[in-house]
Order: C-alpha cells, then structure tokens, then sequence
C-alpha cells in the first residue's frame, strides 16, 4: 500500500449534484441551460457542459455541487484519507464521498 505522501490525488472533469426531482432537473439542465445529454438512467443524468461533466444524482437529499478527483488505487486513497481524518460519507466500493477536515465534501473515483 502506498504511504500518504504516495497517493496521487488529481481532478478530473466530473462535477456531482443530488436533486430530489430527476425531471425537474432533466428539464432546468437540459433545455433552460441547454447542457448536451450524454447519458440517462432512472437516477442519473450525464451532462456534457463544455468544460466539465455535470453528474445529476436523483437522491432523498439535495447537494452542493461536488467536485471529484481520480485516483489509480481506491483503497489506499480510502486508507490516506481516514488516516488524514476525513469522514467517509458514502463508499460505493470504486468510488466514494468523503468530508475533507474544513467540510467541504468530494468524490472520489478510481481511474
């Protein structure tokens, strides 16, 4: 396993938000923003904006936008980020959510 200052952590070009109405956002996204459909299921929208992805996530709960950042080995960016005491907010086993120690939360996806 890698130590923490082995761990490459970098952005990437995806930015998540949680909405309680998956129609209302397809909608405000997609024809008053006009943001290019790339992907749909029955929870999420893929929107390609020019600069970033915007990932929309139908959820019991809505979110600021959350930035993301790659990393080659989820596990050890697990390990560095709780040894660094980040709250895990949500694992999703190849990506997950965490709380960085000022609040601000970001995704994390392996690449």
């Amino acid at each position: 396993m890698k130590s923490s200052n082995d761990m490459q952590f970098h952005s990437n070009r995806c930015i998540a938000i949680h909405v309680t109405d998956i129609e209302k956002a397809a909608a405000f996204y997609g024809e008053v923003l006009g943001f290019k459909l790339v992907s749909r299921t029955a929870d999420q929208l893929e929107y390609d904006s020019g600069t970033f992805l915007l990932y929309v996530n139908l959820s019991a709960y809505r979110s600021a936008p959350i930035p993301s950042l790659s990393v080659s080995d989820i596990a050890s960016a697990r390990q560095t980020l709780t040894d660094a005491g980040c709250e895990i907010v949500e694992d999703r086993g190849g990506s997950l959510y965490f709380r960085d120690p000022f609040g601000a939360v970001f995704d994390v996806i392996e690449e």
